[in-house]
């Protein structure tokens, strides 16, 4: 099961920077906001693609060219010269305002008329040019690349070496655009925030009903408080206290938000405001549901286990891997979840026979090994008990996280969700920062929309 952050959308430096000053690009500032784990990461062509095939055969001409010019005698140095100006703008573009000293240093060595001058004179010494870049490098790169720098003083051929800096500096500029970004987050929160609020007014006034599904979203919510408010985690505070309380609006919002985790995509369309994340709460939703079904077979097994069984870490963590891995492609379609847990089942009984003998414990009787694995089985019914249990639990800690304010450190698991508590820590942070963004945005108008709901309520 893949537990892991979908996979980094890959953009140009120049495009964050672009956005960084002004959010013209919407979507890439929202994406910078809302991921956590939003990563710049080179592009990497598609095997046997055109694009590739075309790519290698430019870049072998010219490094071709490079060793041709360099082995003439006396050597031509315009390739080089060229590469040498290139490796020049790259450091500078790495700097920050207060790097005086090494600006001037590069400056000054890579002073590219000196270099031509050397160059005519037949004084030019490449080898040393090499030696100095690679100082710099060593001195801005980031910890994670100081081996690859390090190698770089290994490599005696000058083309090789030049290809190899070539490399490293790629994978520079995109720590550096990562730092960049991690840097701009803030700055981006407030720009985005306030863009994206104008943008949807603008839509608000060509089309007045561009908050009906969140107007019926919310009146769902407020309904759901009204007759359930009891079954919320914070109880009737949560809702407000007494029989027939009105609920409060923070409350309705967040089991608002809380409903999109159990949203049916394909029958109802999603609310206006959460639309840009809806690819997101799907996500968040199928994590959930995976989730849910890995806590409850762990739970029915420890349960059935002998009682020390569980605490042993090493088979805990052993077990859960394999119940992860058995139901990794539970997201497509031609899943069978009954099917998986069939398997989950027998590889369970294996696995814990095998702790019990290795533990000293009873070994496991047949007829536990059935019971285990029809209680394994029933798992695949949303109407499962031990499942529903897993499910409203998770919901629970989802609310209490979300009412809390976002407060570190994460409130308390609740019972019998300890051995999957990592990975839905991990889900709920990434759906309290997307909550609590839609919230600075839209709060206005779901102010708005539930002061008149709940008037009538």
């Amino acid at each position: 099961m893949d537990f892991e952050a979908s996979p980094p959308r890959f953009v140009t430096v120049d495009e964050l920077l672009e956005t960084a000053k002004g959010v013209t690009n919407m979507v890439l500032a929202h994406e910078i906001v809302v991921n956590g784990d939003f990563r710049i990461k080179p592009v990497e062509l598609p095997e046997d693609s055109l694009e590739k095939r075309v790519k290698e055969i430019v870049h072998k001409a010219f490094w071709d060219c490079l060793s041709v010019q360099l082995s003439e005698d006396p050597p031509t140095y315009d390739h080089a010269i060229k590469l040498v100006g290139e490796i020049k703008e790259t450091l500078l573009s790495f700097l920050l305002p207060g790097h005086t000293s090494l600006r001037n240093q590069i400056t000054e060595v890579l002073d590219l008329d000196l270099i031509k001058q050397e160059a005519e004179n037949g004084a030019l010494d490449i080898s040393k040019l090499a030696e100095f870049i690679i100082g710099i490098m060593g001195t801005l790169c980031a910890p994670a690349r100081d081996e690859e720098v390090r190698k770089l003083k290994d490599i005696k051929e000058i083309v090789s070496l030049f290809r190899a800096i070539f490399s490293v500096l790629d994978l520079m500029k995109v720590d550096m655009a990562n730092f960049a970004v991690s840097s701009i987050r803030p700055h981006l929160m407030q720009q985005s925030v306030e863009y994206e609020r104008k943008k949807f007014q603008e839509l608000l006034e060509k089309q007045p009903n561009s908050l009906d599904f969140v107007t019926q979203w919310l009146e769902e919510a407020a309904d759901d408080l009204m007759k359930y408010k009891n079954a919320l985690p914070a109880g009737g505070g949560a809702a407000g206290s007494g029989d027939g309380a009105v609920p409060n609006p923070v409350a309705v919002q967040n089991y608002a938000y809380l409903k999109l985790l159990k949203w049916d995509h394909l029958q109802r369309p999603f609310p206006e405001t959460v639309l840009m994340d809806q690819s997101r709460f799907q996500e968040l939703q199928l994590q959930l549901e995976q989730l849910t079904i890995l806590g409850a077979v762990l739970l029915v097994t420890f349960s059935m286990a002998a009682s020390g069984i569980s605490s042993q870490a090493n088979f805990a963590e052993k077990l859960k891997m394999i119940v992860k891995i058995l139901l990794t492609d539970m997201h497509l379609p031609s899943f069978h979840l009954k099917d998986a847990l069939t398997t989950v089942g027998e590889k369970v009984c294996l696995e814990v026979s095998s702790c019990l003998s290795l533990c000293g414990f009873a070994p496991f009787t047949t007829d536990k090994e059935t019971v285990l694995k029809g209680q394994i089985q029933a798992v695949a019914s949303p109407d499962d008990p031990i499942r529903r249990i897993m499910d409203a639990r998770i919901l629970t800690f989802l609310e209490t996280y979300l009412a809390s304010g976002h407060q570190k450190p994460l409130p308390a698991v609740p019972g019998g969700l300890g051995p999957v508590q990592k990975e839905l820590e991990e889900v709920a942070v990434k759906f309290v920062r997307l909550v609590n963004y839609n919230k600075m945005v839209f709060s206005p108008y779901y102010d708005a929309i539930l002061s008149k709901i709940l008037v009538r309520a």
